[in-house]
């Protein structure tokens, strides 16, 4: 199994949007990232990263709100493992890895086994595994002891104890094989003939087939923020950062200077802005020095703290949005950004800290 879990590393992928974030896995041959339709529906593009790239853009070529599956394609080429969809129904007992960022983890491997291979959900039939999966795995792959995708993860039971669906693969086989006779065009499904209707084809609005009313994935409005979403955007961009990029679900924006990663979370309901990097992580020798200096450096930080939590040395900022002005925010940000890049160094350079990413 380790093997196999080394194997998909490369092959996951992690999707943001401005509303969510999810999985998706990249099949070589066909040149196409495959993932959930809830997790990219109103978007025309979509911000990916994997093991083995940087941030970028990947088109929503393909949506399928019936089988609830997306295809994208990426803005660059991308290198990976080659991996095979199986063939073949699984039995129950079976031996499943499910693969996904969950929560916006870079990288998570759950084991479990099928319960159930004929779970019957809006007419399609969805297996049934106890692997754990949690928000952020949707559009993962469910993958047999064989290392062949059996099926993507799609939804769990709402206070279930580990119970996740996957589709099979089997329907997956299929979409591909109708998309890819499309010539890779931008395309959906009909939700009512469930014909695939792509830009070639479509009568204006409309299914060329029955006349119901589609929308492919590249016609939806682009999507602009609002309040102070907006006024976050604008304050990263007069700072450097492309704000597409940043884009961490909703709420939620990560930025990077020098070895330091920031990450902006807007807690609407507790009207509060939280700015937070997790540095670099803790020595096992000479941590007492490290306590001193971070106690010394919090009696004269104005309006941030350093902290310890587990093995990481945290920086943090607290603004409640009713005190959210642009013009001394965009200093606090700033000078958050600086001070998370400087006691990384600081901390790594002069007191042995390990840095969590060598950005430097």
């Amino acid at each position: 199994m380790k093997e196999i879990i080394n194997k998909y590393k490369d092959v996951i992928i992690q999707i943001a949007t401005p509303s969510s974030v999810g999985t998706g896995f990249f099949l070589q041959k066909e040149g196409l990232i495959v993932s959930n339709n809830h997790v990219v529906a109103g978007n025309k593009n979509v911000v990916i990263e994997g093991k083995n790239f940087q941030k970028m853009l990947a088109q929503v070529v393909f949506t399928d709100e019936k089988y609830d599956l997306a295809f994208l394609t990426p803005s660059a080429e991308i290198n990976t493992t080659t991996i095979a969809l199986s063939q073949e129904t699984p039995s129950e007992g079976d031996l499943v890895v499910a693969f996904g960022h969950p929560f916006g983890l870079k990288f998570t491997a759950t084991q479990g086994i099928i319960s159930n291979t004929l779970h019957s959900h809006n007419d399609l039939n969805y297996y049934q595994h106890d692997a754990a999966i949690n928000p952020g795995n949707s559009g993962g792959p469910l993958v047999n002891n064989a290392g062949e995708v059996i099926g993507v993860n799609t939804f769990i039971l709402r206070d279930g104890q580990n119970l996740g669906f996957s589709l099979p693969s089997s329907y997956l086989n299929d979409t591909l094989k109708d998309y890819l006779k499309g010539s890779k065009d931008v395309g959906t499904r009909c939700t009512s003939c469930l014909n695939l209707v792509f830009e070639k084809n479509i009568d204006k609005d409309y299914c060329s087939f029955c006349g119901a009313k589609v929308a492919l994935p590249d016609s939806v409005e682009d999507y602009e923020p609002s309040g102070l979403h907006r006024t976050i955007e604008n304050l990263l961009e007069s700072l450097g950062y492309g704000v597409v990029l940043s884009r961490m679900g909703m709420g939620a924006w990560l930025v990077k200077r020098g070895s330091a990663t920031i990450t902006i979370l807007y807690h609407e309901m507790e009207s509060l802005i939280l700015v937070q990097s997790a540095l670099c992580q803790l020595p096992k020798d000479n941590i007492k020095a490290i306590f001193e200096y971070i106690l010394r450096e919090n009696h004269q930080l104005n309006g941030m703290s350093l902290s310890i939590h587990e093995q990481d040395v945290v920086l943090n900022m607290m603004i409640y949005d009713r005190y959210f002005y642009p013009e001394t925010a965009l200093k606090a940000f700033e000078m958050m950004f600086e001070n998370a890049d400087k006691y990384d160094t600081i901390l790594v350079e002069q007191f042995g800290a390990t840095y969590k990413e060598q950005g430097k």
